[in-house]
């Protein structure tokens, strides 16, 4: 992402993190961004189109390490599939490993999302009270899928509301990128098979979901997250 972006992602999400600044304020400046790293997604593609060389196909591997790297995973993977990336995840050392497909502006915005979200679901899940008598893992995997569900909620409708806004050439564009990436993943991984749903039995899927709505969509964050939560290898 440009640094001009960057910029004025991280500015609108300064003001949404004012204690000053009123719930429905922080909710405005917060859409803002999440529609300006979409909108910044689609004028990639568009120009990619003209220009192929400025925007190729490419992977990265990510590896994910406990504690909750399932968990931590599945945001990751639902972040990359909102923003029209694919994953695959396979067992690493400690953790498990995401090897992501998608073109390269898609997979730096999906990097940027990431990074601060984790951070961000890091303090939502110390803040959280576990209700007495439940298990405190069994209520932290809960919440961390109610926040995942609703950030990547959030996410796929910023991107099809600039989508819908760009019109049907857009449109087009988009879906012919992603038969390209799932090409991409094909190619690479002949075999691939559909994970099976988890079954969760804590009771923090409510209070995870109500701090994906709040959470930032921008990488304010960025940076701060533990070296031992996440890494990235190209």
């Amino acid at each position: 992402m440009s640094d001009t972006m960057l910029s004025k992602v991280r500015k609108l999400l300064a003001k949404a993190e004012d204690p000053a600044c009123t719930a429905a304020e922080a909710a405005a400046f917060t859409a803002k961004a999440a529609e300006l790293i979409a909108r910044y997604g689609v004028d990639r593609a568009l120009l990619a189109a003209r220009e192929p060389a400025t925007d190729p196909v490419g992977d990265r591997i990510v590896d994910v390490v406990a504690p909750y790297a399932l968990d931590k995973a599945g945001l990751l993977a639902t972040v990359a599939d909102a923003l029209r990336c694919r994953s695959v995840r396979r067992r690493g050392d400690g953790g498990f490993v995401l090897h992501l497909f998608g073109f390269t502006s898609d997979l730096e915005r999906v990097e940027l999302l990431f990074t601060s979200l984790l951070v961000q679901a890091a303090h939502g899940l110390a803040a959280a009270q576990v209700p007495p008598g439940e298990h405190p893992a069994a209520f932290r995997r809960s919440w961390l899928a109610g926040f995942t569900g609703a950030v990547g909620g959030r996410l796929r409708e910023a991107e099809s509301a600039v989508t819908r806004e760009s019109g049907s050439s857009t449109a087009l564009v988009l879906a012919d990128r992603s038969v390209r990436v799932d090409r991409r993943l094909s190619e690479t991984y002949p075999r691939v098979r559909t994970a099976g749903a988890r079954r969760l039995i804590g009771g923090g899927l409510a209070q995870g979901a109500a701090a994906g709505h709040r959470a930032n969509l921008g990488g304010t964050h960025l940076g701060s997250a533990s070296p031992d939560a996440v890494t990235s290898r190209r």
